[in-house]
């Protein structure tokens, strides 16, 4: 299992690329987001199915169904898969 935080004040497009930089399509993955008013579900696992342009692809999900902005990702855990 390896985390990889988002720094503060990174943008969109640097959050993209951390991520890029630390998971593979394939891999199953914790996200928890920023902290946000009215949030009741901060944390989403679900296989990395596409690296997007403005999002991570989770379970081939669109944002509107669960997959996580990179603007929204504070905290990304790549987790280990039982084989």
């Amino acid at each position: 299992m390896t985390e990889l935080t988002i720094p503060p004040g990174a943008d969109g497009t640097r959050a993209a690329e951390l991520v890029a930089d630390h998971v593979e399509v394939g891999d199953v993955v914790e996200v928890r987001e920023m902290d946000r008013t009215g949030s009741d579900d901060p944390e989403t696992t679900g296989e990395v199915t596409g690296i997007e342009a403005g999002y991570l692809e989770l379970d081939g999900n669109p944002p509107a169904e669960g997959s996580p902005r990179y603007d929204e990702i504070h905290t990304l855990v790549k987790l280990d898969n039982a084989e």
